[in-house]
């Protein structure tokens, strides 16, 4: 049975059609032949409202609409400014001042793409004319921008615990130590790289008044996870707040809310969350009928009962997703996967919380994986001069560093639950 599922949906990708149809088209058929026909079908629309009718989803559509509004602002340009000038006297200090550009800016936007495009188009031209290896330079960008959806807020964080039940706000607070220490992780590879490369410190004057420019994105972290780890507000309420907050920064601050950049923040939030809707409402009804036939559970079963140790199951269910993020974005990968891996994993007694950020590195891997990787394309669009070839080369070793990352997590999962344990 999961072979004609997963048969189907494979077809229908490999003919061209869109993730989100492929899996409406092959649930409905599910639903026809197996749920009573013409009757199964009429279970569509209820599936699609209940999929979308959930308070944590809320909070997906805001935290799209802050990232394209500060995608427009121009604090990426401050957050850099001000970075370079407090790092660049350091060996590679221009790889460590964006690397810290991306963790400032995910912490804020919540999103890859608007990571790699924001501090990307930058960073890119400003290292390349220092003397930095621009394949180097390319493979950092790819990487540092994996970060806006493990340093939180994350929208797959958001789309884990709609799917699964699990506190968003606990979600969000278990992906601070890994991130921050992920970023250190790229932070020493990428300075040892480029270490041959310093330049005059910058004097304390340039220093305070960059971060005094800056000051207002420096403060959108403080006050989305400061709010949530504090109990002020909840994962959803901060979206708002950052939303309102992005608006008044753009605004008022940096002054850049004109008419073209409202239209280009407007149309880019309803392709994403369109996008990503459909996706859901896709995945929700496929997984749908593979629950009412029970596969989930027979999979656990199997699982639970084969003769081996459940790590042996864990390293498999890495290298599936591993495989998946070739040929998928993290979205999809996601809402197909974790009807079915969230109940093996409770029932082989691994802690949900953990295995999301395990599951958020995955997706990380699955924006710089090729052919599909999200992220080279990306800044290929950034820098149109080079391939994706080159991108790909640069970020190899950002991937042996997240694959790495995924094995100290599991030796040591007290990184992810220690901040979770003391959460409000």
């Amino acid at each position: 049975m999961i072979s004609f599922f997963s048969g189907g949906f494979a077809v229908l990708l490999l003919i061209g059609l869109p993730v989100a149809f492929a899996l409406s088209f092959i649930a409905a058929i599910g639903l026809y032949l197996f749920n009573g026909g013409a009757l199964g079908l009429s279970q569509i629309p209820i599936i699609a409202y209940k999929s979308l009718d959930d308070f944590t989803m809320s909070a997906l559509p805001m935290y799209v609409l802050m990232s394209q509004v500060l995608l427009y602002s121009g604090v990426g340009k401050e957050l850099y400014d001000m970075a370079s000038k407090w790092f660049r006297h350091l060996p590679g200090g221009l790889a460590i001042a964006t690397l810290t550009c991306c963790a400032i800016f995910s912490a804020i936007s919540g999103s890859s793409v608007a990571t790699a495009v924001t501090i990307g188009m930058v960073a890119i031209p400003e290292m390349t004319a220092r003397g930095y290896d621009k394949k180097s330079v390319l493979g950092m960008m790819a990487a540092g921008g994996t970060l806006g959806i493990l340093i939180p807020p994350s929208v797959p964080m958001i789309i884990y615990g709609s799917v699964t039940g699990e506190s968003v706000g606990k979600l969000f607070i278990a992906g601070v130590i890994p991130g921050l220490l992920l970023l250190l992780l790229f932070m020493v590879f990428a300075s040892w790289k480029t270490r041959h490369i310093k330049e005059a410190p910058a004097t304390w004057g340039e220093r305070l008044q960059a971060t005094r420019k800056a000051i207002w994105g420096l403060l959108m972290p403080v006050i989305i996870i400061g709010g949530i780890y504090t109990g002020i507000f909840t994962p959803t309420e901060a979206a708002a707040v950052g939303v309102v907050v992005s608006f008044l920064i753009a605004g008022l601050v940096y002054r850049s809310l004109s008419l073209e950049n409202m239209k280009k923040i407007i149309l880019s939030t309803v392709k994403t969350n369109a996008m990503i809707l459909f996706i859901i409402v896709g995945a929700m009804l496929f997984g749908f009928i593979l629950t009412s036939l029970q596969i989930p559970q027979k999979l656990t079963e199997l699982a639970t009962a084969w003769p081996v140790s459940k790590w042996v199951i864990f390293v498999l269910i890495n290298i599936v997703l591993l495989i998946l993020g070739c040929f998928l974005e993290t979205v999809s990968i996601l809402v197909i996967t974790l009807p079915i891996l969230y109940p093996i994993i409770t029932a082989l007694g691994f802690d949900p919380i953990w295995f999301a950020i395990i599951m958020v590195v995955n997706m990380e891997l699955a924006l710089i994986t090729p052919p599909v990787g999200l992220n080279l394309f990306v800044l290929k669009g950034v820098d149109p001069s080079s391939s994706i070839s080159t991108i790909v080369k640069g970020s190899m070793p950002y991937v042996v560093i997240m694959i790495l990352f995924i094995v100290l997590l599991s030796i040591a999962p007290g990184l992810v639950t220690f901040l979770v344990d003391n959460v409000k």
